[in-house]
């Protein structure tokens, strides 16, 4: 029996702030594996042009080769839209043996009500939290706080979109993602007039 942690995203593209944040769940001591699963399209995000699913997913490989951090394609797979909560059900029917916690950033925490069926994904996991210093608990239902366990981080203030504008500006971004994903950005032309 293993405790996993799934930690979701579309990383468009995955960046210095993603892997520190797998770094702290799993420094944590609360999960044995961290899967990272790469979402195709996801609901809240409809109407937004993502890079090539098969692009993103090379991105993300190169970011972690190396790190133990299982790179997963499931919510590929299984039928769309893609929810969380019907993922995390899918794990739980194939490893009844493992428990699972579902990992997000603080910052979520506090919009995680306003997720597709919440309530769901609380039956099936708690929540393994990466603190940010300036968000507050205040508005965050007291039930969602019972499932929620908090773990230490320092985060990166760095957003997918805004490295997306950099490049898109002709900007460097070489202190903001991984190397071999600043090459795979060039080599692919995404993010600029003439690519993706």
């Amino acid at each position: 029996m293993k405790i996993i942690g799934l930690f979701g995203g579309t990383f468009d593209p995955v960046h210095n702030g993603h892997v520190s944040i797998t770094e702290s769940f799993i420094n944590s001591g609360f999960i044995d594996e961290l899967w990272v699963l790469l979402t195709p399209n996801p609901p809240h995000k409809a109407g937004n042009k993502h890079a090539d699913y098969n692009v993103r997913l090379t991105m993300l490989k190169a970011a972690f080769e190396g790190t133990g951090v299982q790179i997963l394609t499931i919510e590929n797979e299984l039928p769309r839209p893609s929810y969380s909560y019907q993922t995390i059900q899918y794990f739980k029917k194939q490893f009844p043996d493992h428990t699972f916690y579902y990992c997000i950033g603080e910052d979520s925490l506090v919009n995680f009500k306003t997720w597709k069926h919440y309530e769901k994904i609380l039956d099936e996991a708690d929540l393994l939290v990466a603190r940010r210093p300036s968000v507050e608990h205040e508005a965050v239902d007291k039930e969602i706080l019972k499932h929620a366990t908090f773990v230490n981080h320092e985060p990166i203030l760095i957003s997918s979109s805004e490295i997306r504008e950099l490049v898109a500006d002709g900007k460097e971004i070489d202190k903001l993602v991984p190397a071999q994903v600043r090459e795979l950005i060039i080599k692919n032309h995404l993010y600029n007039n003439h690519g993706e």
